[in-house]
């Protein structure tokens, strides 16, 4: 058995995202989002699942900071629906949403509860989808537009910002895999997203800044680490392609101004370039406060030229997996945090981190003792990368509750509060007693 003590600041949270706990998509004057058009398309959402009621945390939000309460957290990552503050994107702005996150938004407050705000997660107005979504200038002016409504609104209240949600989804997951909402499968394309969503990045910076907006803004990057299967150099370099599409893509045109050349190159031979107009990169490369960290899984890399665009293919070692299938392995977290101080010890928070268990009700109680092993793991690793000196301020698990898990549907279950997707019902897991005597103690105490 080991203890680890954690920092007396340290920041304790869950995260949740708008359209896969919300519902009420069609109240409270919300439009219509890209996710909102996939989920029913025949084949794209397991089920035919739709996050139209989804937790219903819409009308439930009182009960779920009740929930919160009760776990012990200071801090909650939350993100707010575009659609619900201007419908089409670009055009009025529909009070009644705003009121709806402002009073969620003072319930956090009074029951001491940080907000930590996510602008965009995912819920991309369909309007602005139709006219080339991230790929179309008009809608980084149409972001830039909503992201000053926000500010300006919750300026004083909220004090933790992010612009964008896992940047790679977006842009790869979405629009190079087709796996995810708006489906497409074109190189070209995921790399104009990609551009766009970091111009649209920065101008908020910039917005923030001007507007004299409290508290401090970054992104949040979904990461993966991934180490080689040989001592090939053509396995190192699927490795760092790997690496880089997640993490150095995104950050290194924020903190250093430039693509990676070694991606640009790789992409040029691919037949896709980088639709760079005078001015984006200082633009994109504005001085952000904070990253959040969004780690899952690592993966062990070899070179394959059949291994999609990357020509990277991850091995099965036989680690032990979550039920979606992704291996456990803390270590990746920590090695990735010490790649990242490449840009400078900045400030970051570990945004999501958590397990898909699924398993259910018994004797009216869940005993998902496999997440428990991975939050623990996790947990030391994040003792030790703080022993390091690295600026880790704060650790949010993903995720608060059962949710909507895009194109899984309700089929795979990351939350700490079992949700029964018929009745709603929601109850708490073994794995949200032991998170609350974590934050309870500010120390882990490990069961090895």
């Amino acid at each position: 058995m080991t203890i680890f003590k954690f920092p007396q600041d340290f920041r304790w949270g869950t995260a949740t995202a708008s359209y896969q706990i919300e519902g009420a998509a069609q109240e409270g004057g919300r439009g219509v989002s890209i996710w909102d058009t996939f989920a029913r398309t025949p084949g794209k959402v397991f089920n035919g699942d739709n996050g139209d009621v989804a937790c219903d945390s819409y009308h439930r939000y009182e009960e779920d900071i009740e929930l919160m309460k009760k776990l012990g957290i200071n801090t909650y990552r939350f993100s707010i629906a575009w659609p619900r503050i201007i419908p089409d994107g670009d055009g009025e702005i529909n009070r009644e949403g705003l009121d709806f996150y402002h009073r969620f938004v003072d319930k956090l407050l009074e029951a001491g509860i940080e907000p930590f705000c996510t602008l965009y997660h995912w819920d991309l107005p369909q309007t602005l989808e139709d006219i080339g979504g991230w790929g179309n200038r008009r809608t980084v002016d149409a972001f830039v537009k909503y992201a000053e409504v926000i500010f300006k609104e919750f300026s004083g209240k909220i004090n933790f910002w992010l612009t964008f949600n896992e940047p790679w989804c977006i842009a790869f997951l979405s629009n190079l895999l087709g796996i995810h909402a708006p489906g497409n499968k074109d190189l070209q394309t995921s790399i104009n997203v990609a551009h766009g969503l970091l111009v649209a990045h920065g101008k908020a910076v910039q917005s923030f800044r001007r507007l004299g907006t409290t508290g401090q803004i970054g992104i949040a990057p979904n990461v993966c680490w991934a180490e080689p299967y040989s001592k090939s150099p053509e396995d190192q370099a699927a490795c760092d392609r790997s690496i880089a599409l997640n993490t150095d893509w995104f950050l290194d045109p924020i903190y250093k101004g430039a693509y990676p050349q070694f991606m640009v190159d790789w992409f040029a031979e691919a037949g896709a370039t980088v639709p760079i107009q005078e001015g984006d990169m200082e633009i994109i490369s504005q001085p952000i406060d904070l990253l959040g960290i969004n780690y899952y899984t690592m993966g062990i890399n070899r070179f394959n030229p059949e291994a999609g665009v990357l020509q990277s293919e991850e091995v099965d070692m036989g680690l032990t997996k979550t039920d979606i299938g992704w291996p456990v392995e803390s270590r990746g977290l920590y090695e990735f945090m010490h790649y990242l101080q490449k840009y400078g010890n900045v400030d970051v928070y570990i945004t999501e981190n958590g397990a898909c268990i699924n398993d259910d009700l018994e004797n009216g109680k869940i005993n998902d003792d496999r997440r428990i092993a991975y939050y623990e793991q996790h947990l030391a690793q994040i003792h030790r990368i703080i022993n390091d000196g690295i600026n880790l301020k704060g650790y949010m698990a993903w995720s608060l509750m059962d949710n909507f898990e895009w194109a899984e549907g309700y089929r795979m279950r990351f939350g700490l509060v079992h949700v029964d997707y018929r009745s709603l019902v929601r109850t708490p897991k073994e794995s949200f007693y032991w998170y609350q005597n974590v934050i309870k103690n500010n120390w882990l105490e490990t069961r090895i």
